[in-house]
């Protein structure tokens, strides 16, 4: 019993790496995101359809990783993931056309997608094993890892041009998965929770009947991922166009969001307990929404940097809750759908945005996302039943 107790605790810190690492990197392509833009030439629009790539192949790979997993395990497919991720951030600053950065941004979506379905995947199986509410702790490692990749691209943004970066992020990714890459394949999958055989058969039965509430949670989800996507993705350029910050000054504010979700699913477990799960997603959703109002139409730096913050402690929790939520009534295939749909936000929000700010402005199109943090508090209200099962 004790190795078995030390091989979980072992699997939950190899595993915050694998959640730590993936939000380094895709931080780190993000910032430099404005100069990539200004590298290609690309007008608002089309650089929205360039950045669909990253979403488009991540949502056309879960459901391969999901089959992959099943076969090979999780654990073998996060590594490979992880390798062929910090070998696709290096492409971006190669190309120098919106077409030829959309189609290296598919082959690094396809690898981030993957990477999050293996590694989400093993983490629901160390959730239901131990027993505890502790998934907000790895999606804090992944916003962690965000802010830290952030700041470090603020930091080398005047210094280093988007190729030696992101380079740079190439050569510490394959470390990382390296060394963590083989403690994680030690480890054996955890058992299933006892007994086994009801646990293995429970969710199929669960999964036709509780489908429309699956979908409904997946609808949280995408509305959260449609904010983190188009803070990830616009957000400096919004500084930079819209309120004249600097490069590196730009760059912070995806660093802000991102300190503010580490912080808010650093205390999602305990914030659950109190609140319990209905009143953590309406808060966290009006929170959100009101954040990004301000984020979006402020005057001024400072109260964007404000709003950006207000946000990220708002959308923190809402999808950790609801792919957790998915997964208990219809167990691993609601954790699929789930986040199928997640990422759906992600791959609808690039796009979206793009196109509303070359009809309207960048300001309005970001209040879409406030629409979207409002919606998803109304969701998590009226499926307060399911919610507090």
């Amino acid at each position: 019993m004790p190795g078995v107790r030390t091989d979980l605790t072992r699997l939950r810190a190899v595993l915050t790496v694998f959640f730590a690492l993936d939000g380094f990197v895709f931080a780190g392509w993000v910032v430099r995101i404005p100069a990539i833009k200004e590298q290609t030439g690309a007008s608002a629009s089309a650089l929205g359809l360039a950045l669909l790539g990253v979403s488009a192949g991540a949502v056309v790979t879960m459901t391969l990783t999901g089959r992959l997993c099943r076969r090979f395990g999780s654990h073998p497919v996060t590594v490979v993931c992880g390798v062929l991720l910090s070998l696709g951030v290096a492409l971006p600053p190669l190309t120098h056309s919106a077409l030829a950065l959309g189609a290296v941004l598919l082959v690094f979506g396809s690898a981030y997608g993957g990477i999050n379905v293996a590694f989400n995947s093993a983490a629901v199986d160390l959730v239901r094993t131990l027993r505890r509410p502790i998934m907000p702790s790895f999606h804090a490692a992944f916003s962690l890892g965000g802010m830290v990749g952030a700041g470090l691209g603020a930091l080398v943004a005047g210094a280093l041009s988007p190729t030696e970066h992101l380079l740079g992020l190439t050569a510490i990714g394959l470390l990382v998965t390296f060394f963590a890459g083989r403690v994680l394949l030690r480890i054996p999958p955890p058992a299933p929770p006892e007994p086994a055989p009801p646990s293995t058969s429970a969710p199929t039965g669960q999964g036709t009947t509780a489908r429309p509430l699956v979908i409904t949670f997946g609808l949280i989800a995408l509305c959260t991922a449609y904010g983190e996507g188009a803070l990830a993705d616009w957000s400096a350029l919004h500084l930079e166009h819209d309120l004249n910050a600097s490069a590196g000054v730009a760059a912070v504010g995806y660093s802000c969001f991102a300190l503010a979700m580490t912080i808010g699913r650093l205390t999602g477990t305990r914030l659950l307990e109190r609140l319990g799960r209905t009143r953590t997603l309406v808060a966290g959703g009006a929170t959100a929404a009101l954040g990004m109002l301000l984020g979006a139409l402020a005057p001024a730096l400072w109260l964007a940097l404000a709003g950006f913050v207000i946000t990220g402690l708002g959308l923190a929790n809402l999808f950790p809750v609801a792919v957790e939520r998915a997964g208990t009534l219809a167990g691993p295939e609601g954790v699929a759908i789930a986040s199928t749909l997640g990422y759906g936000g992600m791959l609808l929000g690039p796009p979206a945005i793009g196109f509303m700010a070359d009809w309207f402005s960048l300001p309005a199109a970001l209040t879409s996302v406030a629409v979207l943090a409002a919606t998803a508090a109304a969701i998590g209200f009226m499926t307060r039943r399911a919610a507090e099962r």
